[in-house]
């Protein structure tokens, strides 16, 4: 009974005040999303301050040091970047050489390890899956060796659960399959079905918004970490240069995307001639580390199981001009997060609250160029590596309007979904599911590192309802503001409903750490088969 007094005790005298709690967030993000960090871009000045202030932050909160000797933990990078004047793209047919109008009839991504000529056959492989779990194969029947597969992305019309889908349209999964039926390149059609799809070869698939400016190709020095091997060329084909691709074929390009855009299931044929790439690189070097911290365990039980809190710190960086401003700041995505790690950090230190697991505040480098720097502390975790029992992860939670209802992306997949329901609760907020299952964004940040090793983890947007006012101002942000250089300190945002997604965080992670069982994957959930 005195300990349960105790506890009244210190919630009443550490209840929220969402307004003043607002401030404090949006001081981080001041700092995080300022001109003079130039947009945090992986391994530059600016994301080097970033990771300083983080780590300064994590000391000041009482964080014990969780990187390499000291709250960084180093990650080292290889980059590729794209010569134009050097580089080319043409479709021959016999005698015929058909150039492509680089950025405009197709794109040369540096994902792919080709430098010099590449020149090979094409083959139309409608939307590039294989997905045994729904005996679907779009490669079936088709000889891939030593060519390069065309396709439209998106999932297309498979009779599969989402989850399943969106683990099988990924770039990373496209091109396993392909690379195992011989392909040597994939050239990625825009879905009509999703606008403006990312790299391909990143594994992101598409996040909506415009594409961000051009910028070197990054990718993890650790040969052991990287998945596109073999990947020698990879394009982007947009809607002005699709129906070069499919002349002579028997099939137009037109009939393509109608049948994608309704979609439905797309037939696989080779496309006539061959395509040559002339790729000129240069190529360098990069480091810019993840930031550790740790919130020791106090149960002599569970103190050496761990639970990730994490959030990517770098953006953009800078990039073409729009009206006039070339800086993307990258306020929402995700200084925001950050700002949140960075609170509930505070908020354990105020309040004097113990967890009985350690926590992990993780925030991780490089996930606009793939989820690099997830990928690489999953693959070389500070602490060992069977012992991290869930990651709850943060990116571009996006508090544009007052939170009565929290997304949750794995809310039906783990015993996660209950914890949070309940801290949810807590602070009178409903939970619901991904509005916009199509676009994949279980897959699509940094916790599907964790996930892809067996760890269970959740990560959130604020919610709306179908044909909402909340809707529509998300879905306009996401539009014009989304990987645009708007997104800075001048938009507008509810900082107080960003205070109240803090506290409900703050709540969630203190159930994890508390809980004597450990978080795991509901039986009937596709992503159960990686922890076995």
């Amino acid at each position: 009974m005195k300990s349960f007094l105790f506890f009244l005790a210190a919630a009443s005298l550490f209840a929220a005040d969402y307004a003043a709690e607002g401030k404090l967030w949006w001081a981080h993000i001041q700092f995080l999303a300022d001109d003079k960090l130039e947009g945090r871009n992986t391994g530059s000045e600016g994301y080097r301050k970033a990771a300083a202030y983080v780590a300064a932050e994590f000391e000041k909160f009482g964080l014990k040091p969780g990187g390499n000797g000291g709250y960084e933990q180093p990650v080292k990078f290889e980059t590729r970047t794209l010569v134009e004047a050097q580089s080319s793209l043409a479709l021959i047919r016999g005698d015929a050489v058909k150039p492509l109008a680089l950025g405009k009839e197709a794109t040369l991504t540096t994902r792919g390890e080709a430098t010099g000529t590449v020149t090979a056959p094409m083959v139309f492989v409608g939307y590039g899956m294989v997905i045994p779990e729904a005996n679907y194969d779009d490669l079936k029947g088709q000889d891939l060796r030593g060519k390069i597969a065309v396709y439209v992305g998106g999932p297309g019309p498979v009779q599969a659960s989402g989850n399943v889908k969106s683990h099988y349209s990924s770039g990373v999964e496209r091109w396993a399959a392909m690379r195992k039926a011989g392909a040597i390149g994939m050239a990625t059609i825009a879905s009509p079905r999703v606008p403006n799809p990312g790299d391909p070869a990143a594994g992101r698939g598409g996040r909506g918004g415009p594409a961000p400016p051009p910028q070197a190709a990054f990718s993890i020095a650790d040969p052991s970490l990287r998945e596109t091997a073999g990947l020698q060329l990879a394009i982007m084909i947009p809607r002005e240069g699709g129906e070069k691709f499919f002349e002579g074929s028997g099939h137009t390009f037109a009939e393509i995307m109608k049948a994608a855009a309704a979609n439905e299931a797309l037939p696989s044929f080779p496309l006539t001639g061959s395509l040559q790439a002339k790729v000129a690189v240069t190529t360098g070097t990069a480091e810019a580390p993840n930031v550790v911290g740790i919130l020791p365990g106090s149960d002599p039980k569970l103190k050496d199981e761990y639970v990730v809190f994490s959030s990517h710190l770098d953006h953009l960086g800078t990039g073409r001009a729009v009206n006039g401003d070339s800086l993307y700041n990258g306020a929402m995505d995700n200084a925001s997060g950050v700002a949140s790690v960075l609170e509930v950090a505070r908020l354990f230190k105020e309040s004097g609250i113990k967890p009985k697991r350690s926590i992990i505040f993780l925030t991780v480098t490089a996930e606009e160029k793939g989820e690099l720097g997830s990928r690489y502390f999953a693959g070389h975790p500070t602490v060992p590596f069977r012992q991290i029992v869930a990651d709850i992860n943060l990116d571009m939670f996006l508090p544009l309007y007052p939170l009565k209802v929290l997304e949750v992306q794995g809310l039906a997949e783990s015993t996660l979904g209950d914890l949070i329901t309940a801290a949810a609760k807590a602070e009178d907020t409903a939970v619901q599911t991904d509005r916009e299952p199509d676009q994949n964004r279980f897959i699509r940040s940094d916790q599907y590192s964790f996930i892809r090793q067996g760890i269970p983890s959740l990560a959130f947007k604020f919610g709306y309802e179908f044909g909402s006012e909340e809707e529509k101002i998300r879905t306009t942000w996401v539009k014009n503001i989304y990987h645009k250089p708007g997104d800075d300190l001048n938009q507008p945002i509810d900082t107080a409903a960003a205070a109240k997604f803090d506290r409900i965080i703050f709540g969630l992670l203190q159930r994890i750490a508390d809980n004597p069982e450990r978080p795991r994957w509901r039986e009937d959930s596709f992503f159960r088969r990686f922890a076995n």
